[in-house]
């Protein structure tokens, strides 16, 4: 057949065949009544059809919304090392791109899900016609259909729609899968597919799912592992429970069947994975180090500065995904942690059993369920907490219940206490009453490196290290004496330890300071007085400077605001540990105050530093090339609060404290340390703050409800006790660099006692020297004549035997005249 007859009989087809249908329709239409039904009925679909479509479609979410779509993930924590501490979330979450997730994992699910998946426009027409039956049947019945979904439907329902069982929503999830189909690649959907789907055990995504159920990594998983999470969208909350296991295993090997059927796999690749058990592993807590005072200070900051779900903005808390690098330093933490319980199970003693931790209420339901859900709990040795459910009987959050022995009579149902394993039952703890808290910090930056603001941040979230206002007693005077350094007076001034009284009115008389333990008398130097921390010479010397100077210091500082009244240079104002470590810090750093941080910088989920703690501009520091001039350096951090000479001559006298003083049980220590303790009326409170260059630390003991600790407590016997516990235990993190003095201070040699200056003898560390080093601004050491008064006592001695030389002659002429010699002296008005 030639082109031209070939187009013609084409021609003639298309023009004869519609005509002849059209003639066919017409002669049957006046003479069937079942074709003009059945077109009336088709009509009808379609119009009923279009208009539903037009409905559902029009008030849908944007499926282009999805192209910026991000998936909430957790906030991520890390230490001052890099290493993962914690993370805060509610959901498990971990995002992968499509090229992370293996191949068989991929082809699992679209056995289980959707195996048409890559060849369908966003609906499967036999799914969903198989879904519509089982509908049929199972309505009114109360039992719920099979879905009958595609991945893509699944991906609106989850992202775009909800979970509502209804006939409108999946239509809607029908129409907005054409749409996501017209937006995204396939590879696009799958992405957020597998990182979205609900798994089971808290877990969104494949990754999380792995983590929860297997403890691996997806690129990890074995075959049958990997079809056992296939099988998890169906029923994500029952097939990881022990009492379905023969039920997950069937589903998982109909899986590796389906895997088989596609070609993903072969018949021995998957009768060797059936023959693999589930292997799941116990539920357990995300990682994070012990510091729970610590992470939930960084998650409040967090909080303040990005807000906490994803309402309050891209970089929220628990959905921004973020990245924070903190200052947490794990050995420290775990130093100071022990370091402190150590201490007040030791105070506890025997006292046994005081109170219960709280009490949960019978009529508020299953008393192990409230403890569940109370999230207390404890982590020292081998104790568990649980409630009381029944006299002599303890249940604990897992539902189980034992025996209880050990507990008073005051013991009721519903309280919580601390139980240790005893026989077949268990034993009833006491949990320390008492409490206190501990802060170390870096001092050239003010980064915190540990915190623990109580026993166990399990039993409460009170952080006594940042929340707590305690009296700081005597670990405020260096401050005191730091202002008299900026007044005039020097470490060898002499100030008098005895009586200070101040009038108070006529209705209440004198106010008379005493000394801690009483005693007094005498004239010492400032040295003396800082390390044998006497009440009575501090008064003095904020009575010398003046209060006003006195407060503006501390204020400066930035220990509290206070009335210039002679109390508070004694610790009577509150404050916190971590206002009095950076004070401290401030000392050890020349004076220069950083304010103490516990987040180094945060990054958002593409890696953006978005938060800076350390906010310095470097010039030149990015530089494409080098320009030949010096090396580009950072300005130095802070803010100058104390000159630079005062801050070391107060650090070269609280090395006294450690050497001579209060602190003394820290000299075995063998390290350049300096510090103070504190000791408030009652006792109340134990302190101790000190430290080394690199590492200053604060600590008190005491009861939240402030009383009397014993007459026995001071700061020197129980806080400096945990100084020395969190030093022996982190030996190798301390330098044995001594103090470095800064330009303008003079180092001279002193009598200890006197504040004399010697140039005989060799100044010594020991306790018990007479000579040693002391740091003095130019012009106000002793002066250079420092024989004078040798001198001046032999003048004397020699100008007394000349008097009574003249005094003998004087009295042998007076006789020989008949004159009384006392006479004559008397009227003489004495010999010089």
């Amino acid at each position: 057949m030639s082109e031209q007859s070939a187009l013609q009989y084409y021609r003639y087809r298309i023009m004869r065949d519609p005509k002849r249908l059209i003639d066919w329709f017409n002669d049957n239409w006046a003479h069937s009544r079942r074709l003009r039904f059945a077109c009336y009925l088709g009509g009808f679909a379609i119009v009923m059809l279009l208009l539903a479509w037009a409905t559902l479609g029009r008030n849908l979410p944007d499926a282009e919304s999805l192209l910026e779509y991000e998936t909430p993930l957790p906030t991520v924590v890390r230490g001052i090392d890099g290493e993962i501490v914690n993370t805060y979330a509610r959901e498990r979450r971990v995002q992968l791109q499509y090229v992370d997730f293996p191949e068989k994992l991929i082809d699992a699910f679209l056995s289980a899900e959707d195996k048409t998946f890559f060849s369908h426009g966003g609906v499967d027409i036999t799914g969903t016609a198989n879904a519509v039956i089982d509908y049929a049947t199972k309505f009114g019945s109360g039992q719920r259909a099979v879905g009958g979904s595609t991945i893509t439907q699944q991906v609106a329902k989850n992202l775009l729609l909800g979970d509502e069982y209804s006939v409108t929503r999946k239509l809607k999830e029908m129409v907005l899968a054409t749409r996501i189909e017209s937006v995204l690649t396939k590879q696009e959907i799958l992405e957020l597919y597998l990182n979205e789907i609900p798994l089971g055990r808290r877990s969104f995504g494949v990754q999380a799912a792995a983590r929860a159920y297997f403890d691996k990594d997806v690129g990890d998983l074995d075959l049958n592992e990997m079809a056992f999470l296939a099988i998890l969208p169906k029923a994500p909350e029952r097939y990881g429970r022990a009492r379905y296991h023969d039920l997950a295993i069937t589903r998982r090997n109909f899986v590796l069947d389906q895997m088989v059927a596609n070609n993903f796999v072969t018949a021995q690749e998957a009768a060797a994975a059936k023959r693999q058990d589930l292997g799941l592993v116990q539920q357990r807590s995300e990682r994070s180090a012990d510091a729970g005072y610590f992470l939930e200070e960084v998650r409040r900051q967090l909080i303040d500065k990005f807000g906490e779900t994803a309402d309050d903005g891209r970089n929220s808390v628990y959905a921004g995904g973020l990245w924070v690098r903190t200052s947490l330093d794990t050995e420290l933490q775990l130093a100071a942690r022990d370091a402190l319980r150590k201490q007040l199970i030791s105070y506890h003693g025997n006292r046994g059993f005081t109170k219960p931790i709280a009490t949960l209420n019978p009529d508020n339901g299953d008393l192990t369920s409230q403890l569940a859900s109370s999230n207390i709990s404890i982590n020292y040795e081998d104790w568990r907490v649980g409630v009381v459910t029944a006299p002599g009987r303890i249940g604990f959050s897992d539902g189980e219940e034992f025996a209880l022995s050990g507990g008073p009579s005051s013991l009721a149902v519903g309280d919580v206490v601390a139980a240790v394993k005893s026989g077949s039952g268990y034993a009833i703890r006491g949990v320390p009453e008492v409490s206190g808290a501990f802060l170390a910090e870096a001092p050239q930056t003010g980064r915190i490196l540990a915190m623990q603001g109580g026993f166990d941040s399990r039993l409460g979230s009170f952080n006594r290290a940042t929340q707590a206002l305690r009296q700081p007693g005597s670990t405020i005077k260096p401050f005191v004496y730091a202002s008299a350094l900026d007044h005039g007076m020097t470490p060898a001034t002499q100030v008098p330890d005895q009586t200070f009284c101040v009038w108070q009115g006529a209705n209440l008389g004198d106010k008379c300071f005493r000394n801690f333990g009483g005693g007094g008398g005498g004239v010492h130097t400032l040295r003396w007085g800082l390390e044998q921390s006497r009440n009575l010479m501090t008064v003095h010397i904020a009575d010398d400077t003046g209060m006003d100077n006195v407060i503006k210091t501390i204020d400066r500082m930035g220990i509290g605001k206070y009335e210039p009244y002679y109390s508070f240079a004694l610790g009577a104002g509150d404050t916190t540990v971590a206002r009095m470590v950076n004070a401290y810090a401030a000392l050890a750093n020349w004076g220069r105050q950083n304010d103490g941080s516990v987040i180094d910088y945060v990054q958002d989920r593409d890696g953006k530093v978005i938060y800076r703690t350390d906010r310095r501009n470097c010039t030149g520091c990015n530089m494409a090339e080098w320009d030949g001039q010096p090396m580009p350096r950072f300005e130095v951090s802070g803010r100058q609060v104390l000159d630079p000479r005062t801050a070391f001559q107060m650090v070269h006298m609280l090395q006294g404290v450690v050497t001579r003083g209060t602190a003394v049980r820290l000299r075995s220590l063998d390290l350049p340390l300096f510090g103070k303790t504190g000791t408030t009326n009652g006792p109340t409170n134990a302190w101790f703050v000190g430290g080394s260059p690199d590492i200053i630390a604060g600590m008190y003991v005491g009861f939240d409800q402030p009383r009397n600790l014993g007459g026995w407590v001071q700061g020197g016997n129980t806080a400096a006790t945990i100084m020395k516990r969190f030093i022996e235990a982190t030996k190798d993190r301390w330098q044995a660099e001594d103090f470095v003095a800064p330009p303008g201070v003079r180092m001279v040699k002193i009598d200890r006692r006197s504040g004399k200056r010697v140039f005989e003898g060799t100044p010594s560390d020991e306790p018990t020297a007479s000579i040693i080093w002391e740091a003095f601004k130019p012009d106000t050491e002793p002066p250079r004549a420092t024989r004078s008064d040798e001198i001046a006592a032999k003048r004397n001695e020699i100008l007394e035997l000349i008097r009574l030389a003249r005094q003998g002659a004087q009295r042998a002429r007076a006789n020989q005249d008949g004159v009384r010699a006392d006479d004559f002296v008397e009227e003489q008005g004495g010999i010089y």
